[in-house]
């Protein structure tokens, strides 16, 4: 994958402030990122997503959109071009 295009890495941390069920709500927001066709590694307090870095701004609007309709949340977000990939 490096190789072929750079490879940009992803910290969402997705906090929902006011939902009527947070755990459905974060639940919403792993399934959009496992359905992404990004790799990624689900944390205890946050989820790292790796690919390229027009598809990871898409997951975040995509994200951001989704749950908007659903309940109010904050999302932390880092962003790095540095994926440690030999080029």
């Amino acid at each position: 994958m490096c190789s072929m295009e750079k490879v940009a890495s992803c910290q969402i941390a997705f906090t929902p402030i006011v939902s009527e069920e947070y755990l459905r709500d974060i639940d919403a927001v792993l399934n959009i990122i496992k359905n992404s066709s990004l790799d990624y590694n689900i944390g205890v307090l946050s989820t790292t997503i790796r690919g390229p870095k027009d598809k990871i701004l898409k997951l975040i609007s995509t994200i951001y959109n989704e749950m908007d309709i659903k309940c109010r949340f904050t999302m932390d977000i880092k962003m790095s071009n540095i994926c440690g990939c030999e080029e």
